[in-house]
């Protein structure tokens, strides 16, 4: 065995020495010198020998050590260059004096605005005053190293040995322990349920995505063997009208208007409306040229413009429908200013009709072109992937109703008129007429796999504005739906799922128990710990919630603890309009167009000059003058504006961040981290470092 061990040994490579390289900033070892002969032969090893190899060993250790130290300086440089641009960016907004108010809507209540706000001030100024007076009772001994408190010391200690604060403090704790923790406790144990009921359901879809998956179901359309005298290919080509609803988004109109005009279909059986409710001339002129040069290049398509635009989105469809001309399709598509359907979308959706007299509408799931610009588009491309992949589809497949997405989807011209048509009555006119067109029997059909390109909010302040249209109008729809959900002759178990499950479960209680229960209750619970909220229901089933969310988009698991903190964040806004909505208050009516970016066009209107020039039908020729004033014009626009201050995300970052100060004193760790890391989310928000940033 020695003779085979020396063998080995000799066999071996010598030591080599330490390389370096250097990766700048850092250094890092590339390779550590390998044992040599000498190391293994004990024996033979002269003392010599061995001092110069622990020297050289010495000398090794001495470079990994400093290597190491000079990585950890530079993360700690890193780490410090962030803190700076952040404190610089804070300063900026702090400086600026820009506040949600300051922007707020002319047709607003601005007293029913600020009254959730002073609620929250209220929360945050209280707990501030029990924060100081915890601390100073933590400092005169009166320690506890759990929630739960022991009263011992209250009963047995006398009562002249207690000075005046000792006797405030336990009377304080006397009351909370008689008045406060009880309703405190039952109002959390009742969110707890809502919480856990809630979860039941989103689990219940995962499994069912779950299942189609397992099971590879899918809606196929029947195959068409008839040929179509015009185009000469097999298939089903009925009339079909395809509308372009647009408001003021020169960024986009280009790029939707060239997509739609390249869709696969014959020219004879497609009618495509621009419905241009712009209020700006320039926009307006801009978007009737590029109508114009559409229909030059044998497009049918038309430009429509109302000189009264009552009723936002509703009122500009109601209208394109009244046109005489629409009694000779059977088919409407509709796409948003920034939706780029695919030459094939018709295609792929309208066969679904064929043969099924009963379906109403074909939906197909959106994509989205920059879901990677920043940490806000990634966290809302989680959110609508989880929405497409798992809540449409399981509900499109298992009980043929979801809710129209207002875009991406042909509709059944007969199916709509049978069911009343376009109403303005609510800021959701696409949830509306699902609604009322599953009440009157109508079966709708979800394409996981056709998509359409669109584009996300890249700015907070877009995107709060569009999450309040989408939870405020929900609560209007139900209190206007309710009678007519009732009194539908539709079975009990399609009742129960549109009053309990679609209305008060994903779009009231859901926004209801995030906010009430993650900001509200338990930042009181470190003031009151008498009152208890279990580690389960702060951190893990939450954790799990999130990681089912994530699950259609398996490339955003780096941001599952963002995401979380995020959606609690978010649910302030939604809120506060799911309460608008439901009470019929100012802001509930309010209609803003979500701004687009233009982002999926910005190398397409360059391209269309380089690449383009000559006339093809891929898309059409801007005018290179005008491509420039509109980019200076945009630049200008660029740098008036500014990033604002939100206020209720602010008051609700201290009161958060003051009750995980408190927790320190229970020894809560989970509820500590929890407080402290969802406080820190909302500054962050609160001071519109998420998302677009404008210098």
């Amino acid at each position: 065995m020695g003779s085979s061990f020396a063998w080995w040994a000799k066999g071996s490579h010598k030591g080599t020495p330490v390389v370096v390289k250097m990766e700048n900033p850092n250094w890092s070892v590339e390779e550590l010198q390998a044992p040599s002969e000498d190391d293994f032969l004990v024996g033979n090893n002269p003392t010599g020998t061995r001092e110069k190899e622990r020297g050289k060993n010495a000398k090794q250790l001495t470079w990994v050590l400093l290597l190491k130290a000079h990585r950890a300086a530079g993360c700690l440089t890193s780490i410090a260059s962030t803190l700076v641009s952040l404190g610089s960016a804070i300063r900026r907004r702090v400086a600026s004096g820009r506040t949600d108010a300051d922007n707020s809507s002319a047709n607003e209540n601005r007293t029913v605005k600020i009254r959730f706000y002073y609620c929250i001030k209220v929360f945050l100024w209280l707990s501030l005053l029990l924060l100081g007076f915890e601390i100073a009772a933590y400092f005169k001994g009166w320690h506890f190293g759990a929630p739960k408190l022991q009263l011992q010391y209250i009963f047995t200690a006398p009562f002249g040995i207690r000075d005046f604060f000792d006797s405030l403090y336990s009377r304080w704790v006397l009351f909370r322990v008689e008045y406060l923790a009880p309703p405190l406790q039952f109002i959390a144990n009742v969110c707890i349920i809502l919480f856990l009921i809630q979860s039941l359901d989103r689990l219940i879809l995962c499994l069912g995505c779950f299942w189609i998956r397992f099971k590879k179901i899918k809606p196929i359309p029947k195959q068409v063997t008839v040929e179509d005298p015009e185009s000469g290919e097999n298939g089903f080509f009925p009339m079909v009208l395809v509308q372009i609803p647009m408001c003021n988004e020169k960024e986009v109109y280009q790029q939707s208007i060239a997509a739609v005009c390249n869709l696969d279909w014959p020219k004879l059986k497609i009618m495509i409306q621009v419905l241009d409710d712009s209020d700006d001339p320039t926009t307006q002129l801009l978007i009737k040229e590029e109508v114009h040069k559409w229909q030059q290049q044998g497009v049918h398509i038309v430009y429509r413009h109302r000189v009264i635009r009552d009723g936002y989105k509703a009122g500009n469809l109601k209208s394109a429908m009244s046109c005489s001309y629409v009694k000779d399709y059977e088919f409407v598509a509709i796409f948003d200013a920034d939706f780029q359907p695919n030459p094939d979308f018709l295609k792929r959706t309208v066969p679904h009709f064929k043969d099924n007299e009963d379906v109403g509408l074909v939906q197909a799931r959106w994509s989205f072109i920059n879901k990677d610009e920043n940490l806000l588009t990634r966290l809302q491309n989680i959110n609508l992937s989880f929405h497409f992949e798992v809540e449409q589809q399981v509900n499109g497949v298992f009980i043929n109703f979801f809710g129209f997405n207002g875009t991406a989807g042909v509709w059944r011209i007969k199916a709509l008129e049978n069911s009343g048509g376009w109403l303005e009555r609510t800021t959701v006119e696409d949830m509306d007429i699902a609604v009322r067109a599953h009440l009157c029997g109508w079966k709708f059909v979800f394409l996981n796999d056709v998509e359409c390109q669109c584009e996300l909010p890249e700015s907070y302040e877009a995107y709060r504005k569009q999450q309040h249209r989408w939870h405020s109008g929900p609560m209007q729809l139900f209190r206007l739906c309710l009678p007519d959900i009732i009194r539908a002759k539709i079975s009990v178990w399609k009742k129960f799922n549109m009053i309990f499950l679609f209305f008060l479960l994903r779009k009231l209680i859901l926004p209801f128990y995030s906010f009430t229960l993650f900001c509200i209750i338990l930042p009181m619970t470190m003031f009151v710990p008498e009152a208890e909220l279990p580690a389960w229901v702060v951190c893990y089933i939450p954790a799990t919630m999130s990681f089912l969310n994530i699950l259609p988009a398996p490339k955003s698991f780096p941001f599952i603890v963002p995401y979380l903190l995020f959606e609690n964040t978010m649910s302030v806004t939604k809120f506060n309009a799911m309460i608008s909505g439901l009470f019929q208050l100012g802001s509930a009516y309010e209609w803003v167009v979500t701004k687009k970016s233009g982002r999926s066009s910005e190398g397409d209107l360059v391209s269309l000059v380089e690449k383009q020039p000559k006339h093809q039908r891929g898309g059409s020729e801007p005018n290179l003058d005008e491509l420039k004033i509109e980019l200076e014009q945009e630049q200008k626009a660029k740098k008036k504006k500014h990033n604002r201050m939100y206020m209720k995300e602010l008051a609700l970052a201290f009161l958060l961040l003051t009750a995980s100060a408190r927790s320190l004193l229970s020894a809560q760790g989970i509820h500590f981290y929890f407080l402290l890391f969802q406080g820190i989310s909302f500054l962050l928000v609160g001071l519109d470092l998420i998302g677009e940033q404008v210098l």
